[in-house]
């Protein structure tokens, strides 16, 4: 058996190819060839309306990028891919998300919805904010809807602030959430594979209310309650995730909120603090999977 690897096409740096190569090595370490791709050679056509692959004899895919049209066009022609197009189009819009997860008894910080602007020519109406600032209060939290490595949000402390931002961002899609005062500058990353909880890792900011690594934040092991480790299986399985890293913000007393699903977390740093393993973690959930599929 062999499999593939997709990355980015363009964004590729060391640190980024660390995940693939980690993953390549626990796979031959079981005997399975797996091979590293930049997800730039169109691994299908669509030729006279049908959809034709160029993956080959190729078994499953790692699929370690954002690119939907790819992704949903590979499974299209039958393959078994890690994660899925349902979880990472899920996971890759911060409002898809919090829909998808309300009405499942899953803490999140209250969120509103950015509203659609199509023209740069058009101004935020100020009645729109005051709801906003109205409903969550401030300082409050403005995310757009598609970004990583904590790029895309912004702390809006009053009226002015807000309406700079939203100004700013008002013709990508965003959205407005409580800010959990009690997380400044902290929050707790859960990685999930399969039905397993691989632990937590503790992450704070050297400075700002942003704690990602890739920010400059730093990271160490943390224990996962029951509770955390059952609320992360429950988010994972109603989203359809082979792989994921949760993150929790720390609410009052004991309270833990969901602040966002990542479909593909780096988990570099994760494995460098917590000492586990997520890649074999990941190569041995697969394999098991395919397994299941085969009967």
């Amino acid at each position: 058996m062999k499999g593939i690897i997709l990355t980015n096409a363009y964004y590729c740096p060391p640190d980024v190819m660390y995940q693939p190569e980690r993953l390549q090595e626990e796979f031959s370490a079981r005997g399975v060839r797996a091979d590293i791709r930049r997800n730039d050679f169109f691994p299908f056509r669509l030729k006279k309306g049908e959809l034709q692959s160029l993956l080959g004899d190729y078994g499953f895919c790692i699929y370690l990028d954002k690119d939907k049209y790819v992704l949903q066009s590979i499974e299209k022609c039958g393959m078994r891919v890690y994660n899925s197009y349902r979880a990472i189009a899920a996971c890759d819009d911060k409002m898809t998300t919090c829909l998808a997860l309300s009405g499942l008894g899953i803490p999140m910080p209250d969120t509103l919805p950015g509203l659609l602007c199509y023209s740069p020519a058009e101004k935020v109406r100020k009645e729109s904010l005051v709801q906003v600032s109205e409903t969550l209060g401030f300082p409050l939290v403005v995310k757009e809807a598609y970004g990583s490595l904590g790029k895309g949000v912004y702390l809006a402390h009053d009226m002015a602030e807000l309406s700079a931002i939203a100004e700013k961002i008002k013709c990508v899609p965003h959205l407005f959430q409580k800010f959990i005062a009690s997380s400044y500058g902290k929050d707790l990353r859960v990685i999930v594979v399969g039905d397993r909880v691989a632990g937590g890792m503790l992450r704070e900011s050297a400075e700002g209310f942003r704690s990602n690594l890739g920010a400059g934040g730093s990271g160490r092991s943390y224990p996962v309650s029951d509770r955390i480790a059952a609320l992360s299986l429950k988010i994972a399985k109603n989203l359809g995730l082979d792989y994921c890293g949760i993150d929790f913000l720390f609410g009052e007393g004991e309270e833990m909120l969901v602040c966002e699903v990542n479909s593909n977390a780096f988990f570099k740093g994760f494995e460098q603090a917590t000492g586990v393993n997520v890649a074999g973690m990941f190569a041995e959930h697969v394999l098991s999977d395919l397994e299941k599929i085969k009967g």
